[in-house]
């Protein structure tokens, strides 16, 4: 029998008769105590399973329980161990689909008649570690595709059929853990053993294949680890999520509401949520206004023709709404804000000496979603964009995208988000514009990223067609990443408007358009700040800074003027003079996360002062209405950063 060489990046090797397994060359290659840490590797850049046998010379990379791979392949091996608990409890008439591992967790998709429940997610559980701990192997198995239809034909699976169909290959590859046996790649680990610490979570529909026009399944999703303290971990870090939740905290504290009479993915801002919105964009205009911008505002429709030359309605119809006849001219709502910015830009004829050009609008935009993927604020149909669009010369693009850095990463971190993640995404395999514009493009988004020294990573053909861009994911306090800022460069709207400009050798030249948006819309990023803090928002931009409190009846008076001050001065002031317990008052203002609760007794009234409590339960001394005015825009400033 011939040998083969496997060895390790570092450079450690051995010999080994041809086919033999991979978990032979590991034992070869490292100690015992790390071997234990091994569930997978990756051979020739492909993921497998230990049991894989090993034909070449081949060099191994070791996949442990401590990596991204490592987790996902425990819980690939856990939605198998699920969906056969399921099969063993519910019987063959429940279906099985697909069961994947996805972030912090993984889900199977079921065909049931009668709807699960969480009810029984306790029996599906105790079923799971039953399976456990019979220590089954997770077996391999490679066959004819035919004789896989066959297998699955005869059990009812139509799911497995359908995909065997659509792989279209001779073999495929299955997994079989003890009676229950599925189409799968893999890889998996190599038995039931490791897989102790795991939960179901919920249970949802989804249509097969993402189709509505498919089978309604019931999904069930559950997450898993190596350990029970990390499991515990990241259960009561849900358990905060939930806390935190955006649409509970967005009803209690009576910041925005959605109705079905008005229609799903559309927010109806409260008094108090509109208020926090007018800060927040009050904050915006005036920083970009320190930073060169000028504002812009557009319509909400146009005739199609307009997103016909766009490229809209070749590239994203099936987001956009369907066309209203308005004089007998079609009009469609808009779904991006850029061919009004261009349409501003050749209303005149323009000179390299205006540039850049920096215009900024807070553009509502209108965009299909389906109603499954509809989620508070964070996924709506009906959002304000904070876009902005730069035209400038060639040479200019570096120092453009730097300013925008600079200006992204000031206002983020005046909103109280310090860690992000950064990706800077490439061509595709599919684009428009030349291939030296692409390069010097990207060249000049990595350079302003270099100067800035910041830290990114490239994410490899992710780019859009029309140019590369920047993407900045913030983290909020749960340490949970969201996408916001993008900073784009645009070859495709310029060449399709035909905007162009008159250089320095009196000839036309086509100037280079960045995309950028720093929160995205104005409706994510609130449930964002909602979740980041809690609701518990600082100062500066809390919809309502104070609220007044008397203790009897006989400060009444005094409290209403004490208000009038106070809403004069631009504080934002509620008031709560009503003849209740104090007590009572106070709490009230606590789950309404109030920062300043205005506390007027006999002695304030006399004093002409007020008793300030902060929303922690600590006390500060009385203090002249006066001081505390001067003590809130004190603490406003240096919250904004004036």
């Amino acid at each position: 029998m011939s040998e083969i060489t496997v060895s390790l990046p570092s450079g450690e090797e051995t010999r080994l008769p041809s086919a033999s397994p991979l978990k032979d060359a590991l034992g070869n290659l490292v100690s015992n105590k790390q071997r234990k840490q091994i569930v997978a590797a990756f051979v020739n850049g492909t993921v497998v399973d230990l049991n894989t046998p090993l034909q070449t010379d081949t060099v191994i990379e070791p996949i442990t329980k401590d990596s991204e791979e490592g987790l996902d392949v425990l819980r690939h091996s856990t939605a198998h161990i699920m969906a056969k608990a399921v099969r063993d409890i519910f019987g063959s008439d429940v279906k099985v689909a697909i069961g994947p591992a996805i972030e912090n967790g993984f889900y199977y998709d079921f065909l049931r008649e009668e709807p699960f429940s969480p009810d029984d997610f306790e029996a599906i559980e105790k079923r799971m570690l039953e399976i456990v701990q019979t220590r089954a192997a997770f077996v391999r198995s490679e066959i004819d595709a035919s004789e896989a239809k066959e297998i699955f034909a005869k059990e009812g699976e139509k799911y497995k059929v359908e995909i065997i169909e659509d792989i279209g290959e001779e073999k495929v590859s299955t997994y079989q853990v003890d009676d229950f046996i599925d189409i799968c790649r893999g890889p998996h680990l190599p038995d039931t053993t490791p897989i102790q610490a795991f939960k179901l979570l919920r249970v949802a529909g989804a249509y097969w294949r993402g189709d509505e026009k498919n089978d309604v399944l019931q999904r069930i999703y559950g997450t898993a680890f190596y350990d029970k303290k990390a499991l515990k971990k990241y259960l009561n870090a849900l358990e905060e999520a939930k806390k935190r939740d955006h649409r509970k905290l967005g009803k209690e504290l009576e910041l925005f509401t959605i109705q079905d009479q008005i229609g799903p993915g559309l927010i109806l801002w409260q008094p108090k949520g509109a208020q926090l919105r007018r800060l927040i964009e009050d904050y915006w205009k005036d920083e970009h206004y320190r930073h060169g911008y000028e504002l812009l505002y557009t319509p909400h429709i146009a005739r199609q023709d307009l997103w016909k030359t766009s490229g809209h309605l070749d590239f994203y119809s099936e987001n956009m709404y369907s066309p209203m006849a308005i004089d007998e001219v079609k009009y469609q709502l808009k779904p991006m804000n850029c061919p009004f910015h261009i349409g501003v830009y050749n209303s005149t004829r323009r000179s390299y000496r205006e540039f850049p050009l920096r215009w900024a609008e807070l553009g509502t935009v209108y965009r299909y979603e389906r109603a499954g993927a509809l989620h508070g604020l964070l996924r709506v149909r009906g959002f304000t964009q904070d876009d902005a669009h730069i035209f400038c010369r060639p040479d200019q693009l570096e120092e453009e995208v730097l300013n925008i850095l600079n200006l992204n990463l000031h206002i983020l971190q005046t909103f109280g988000f310090s860690e992000y993640d950064i990706y800077l995404s490439t061509r595709p395999e599919k684009y428009v514009g030349s291939d030296d514009n692409w390069e010097k493009s990207t060249e000049a988004l990595k350079q302003a990223l270099e100067k800035k020294g910041l830290g990114y990573e490239i994410d490899p053909g992710e780019g859009v067609f029309y140019g590369p861009k920047i993407d900045i994911k913030i983290k909020d306090q749960l340490g949970r990443s969201w996408q916001c800022s993008t900073i784009q460069v645009d070859f495709n709207l310029p060449d399709r408007f035909e905007v162009s400009y008159i250089g320095s050798d009196n000839q036309e030249h086509q100037p280079i358009m960045i995309h950028r948006a720093l929160m995205g819309s104005l409706e994510r990023f609130i449930g964002v700040l909602i979740e980041h803090y809690a609701g518990v928002f600082p100062l500066w931009f809390a919809p309502i800074q104070a609220r007044l409190l008397n203790i009897t009846d006989d400060q009444a008076e005094y409290g209403e003027q004490v208000f009038e001050q106070l809403r004069k001065a631009g504080i934002r002031i509620e008031k709560d003079l009503r003849n209740e317990k104090l007590n009572y008052k106070i709490r009230e203002a606590q789950v309404a996360k109030i920062p300043y609760m205005l506390i007027i007794g006999d002695q304030e009234k006399a004093d002409g002062t007020v008793t300030v409590r902060l929303r922690d339960g600590k006390n500060l001394p009385a203090m002249p209405v006066a001081e505390f005015i001067d003590m809130v825009h004190k603490e406003c400033q240096e919250g904004r950063g004036d």
